[in-house]
Parts: structure tokens; C-alpha cells; sequence
């Protein structure tokens, strides 16, 4: 007698969890490198802020960071502690958009800022590097 052969609900099972693990594999291997980019210049960003932030409190001098054509300056700190910090973005496409002046200090409570950064092969993507004066700089989507 011939018995007809198929697969059991059980292979078929086995084999479609290990396409769905393959597929969730490579969507992660395929992440957009610009948006990855924006990520780590807004997070570099907030980190600088932060710094400069502190160095201002600490000296009592006012700081200010401003974003010019080639990357971004600090304004009012000592030569030695301006030289520590960079000028530039990581990516030279990475741009500001809208009005790019933040006062870090030299007072504790400094009110809500926020400055827009995005990259010029996605203009349309932005990410806000922000505080609400009392708070530290963090990144948040921009709307």
C-alpha cells in the first residue's frame, strides 16, 4: 500500500519561525545609515552641550554655542577648554535648521531650548537636541 507523504504541521511550523527569524535579520541588517548618523551626531551634540554647560557654571562665565556654515563653535570659554571641544560634525552633510544659538550659561537654570539638526540626503528627518532649562540635553524626535 502507498501511502501518500507530506509534511506535518509540525515542520511546517519549524520552518516558518526560521524565515520569520531570518526576516526580523535582515530588517535589522538593512537600518537606514543616515537616520543611524543624525542619532549619533544629536547624541555627540547633547554631550558637547552638557560639557560646555558644566565648564560655563563652573567658571561663571557665559557660554554660548552657535552653528555656522562648517560645523558649530563655543563662544566665551578659555581658549584651553574651546580647543578641547570640537568645531564639526561627524558627517559633513549634517546641517541646523531654524535658528541655531543656545545660551548654556553661566546660571543654573538656563531656560527650554532646542536646536534642530538633520542631514542633507534626508532633509525631511530631523532630530531635536533639547532641555527645558533644568534638565539635561537629550534627543528627541522631531515632530
Amino acid at each position: 500500500m502507498n501511502r501518500l507523504r507530506g509534511f506535518t504541521l509540525l515542520e511546517l511550523l519549524i520552518v516558518v519561525s526560521i524565515m520569520a527569524l531570518a526576516t526580523a535579520g535582515v530588517g535589522l541588517a538593512l537600518r537606514d545609515g543616515a537616520q543611524t548618523q543624525l542619532e549619533r551626531e544629536a547624541a555627540r551634540l547633547a554631550a558637547l552641550l552638557e560639557s560646555a554647560r558644566a565648564q560655563s557654571r563652573a567658571g561663571g562665565i557665559p557660554v554660548r554655542w552657535r552653528a555656522v556654515p562648517q560645523g558649530f563653535r563655543f563662544e566665551g570659554l578659555p581658549a584651553s577648554a574651546q580647543a578641547a571641544l570640537p568645531t564639526q560634525w561627524l558627517d559633513a552633510g549634517t546641517a541646523t535648521r531654524g535658528p541655531a544659538v543656545l545660551v548654556l550659561g553661566p546660571e543654573p537654570l538656563i531656560g527650554p531650548q532646542q536646536v534642530l539638526i538633520t542631514h542633507q540626503n534626508h532633509p525631511d528627518r530631523a532630530l531635536r537636541v533639547v532641555t527645558d532649562g533644568v534638565r539635561p540635553f537629550s534627543v528627541e524626535s522631531a515632530p
